[in-house]
């Protein structure tokens, strides 16, 4: 029996948790169908042009699978993901969100982030892709995260990276060998050597 284009933008909405209109179109149906399940209450609207199944609970990484599916191509990072990968007890107010650094910022989104930019080299490495609410969303490994800390230390202090580093290594998110590589990815081995030899 053929489904109608109100059931086919609900299941779609219900596999994915988060939807655009344009995820509705790629299965063939007018974004308008979008509009009238929320108009009957089915789907509310989260933020411009994104949308979830009403009765939807939200996750403690709810902002994390918003700002991947409106700004895909970021990848989570410093403290959103220092938060994802339990190594703060800090729950940052806003997404840290690492883009291109020749890419353009986004026009518009729902979910309070910052940008950090990274050299190509530097923001492909290191990342993993965890599915939150049914998006997946690009975060970096608590290993590339701990160097990112010293690299980016006049953001976030150095206190916290080197919490950050103590925790890693300490609940055995990461080894030594494996931020050492990223250290180099970064350009900041020598800035973490003394680190390192004080936690050893």
């Amino acid at each position: 029996m053929k489904t109608s284009p109100l059931d086919r933008v609900l299941a779609i909405a219900r596999q994915q948790r988060i939807i655009r209109p344009r995820d509705v179109e790629a299965i063939g149906v007018p974004r308008e169908y979008l509009l009238r399940l929320m108009r009957q209450g089915v789907i509310r609207r989260t933020g411009r042009g994104v949308y979830e199944v009403s009765d939807a609970k939200p996750t403690e990484h709810h902002s994390l699978a918003v700002v991947a599916k409106e700004i895909p191509k970021g990848v989570v990072c410093l403290l959103s993901a220092l938060r994802f990968h339990e190594l703060t007890t800090q729950q940052p107010s806003e997404v840290w969100l690492g883009v291109h650094i020749r890419s353009r910022s986004p026009r518009m989104s729902t979910t309070k982030h910052r940008l950090v930019r990274y050299s190509e080299k530097t923001l492909k490495a290191g990342v993993e892709v965890h599915p939150l609410e049914g998006v997946p969303v690009r975060i970096f490994t608590a290993a590339k995260t701990v160097a990112d800390c010293f690299k980016y230390r006049n953001k976030i202090g150095l206190d916290v990276a080197i919490e950050a580093l103590k925790d890693a290594l300490k609940r055995k998110k990461a080894t030594v060998d494996e931020i050492e590589r990223y250290a180099r990815i970064c350009r900041v081995s020598r800035v973490m050597r003394p680190y390192f030899e004080a936690v050893a």
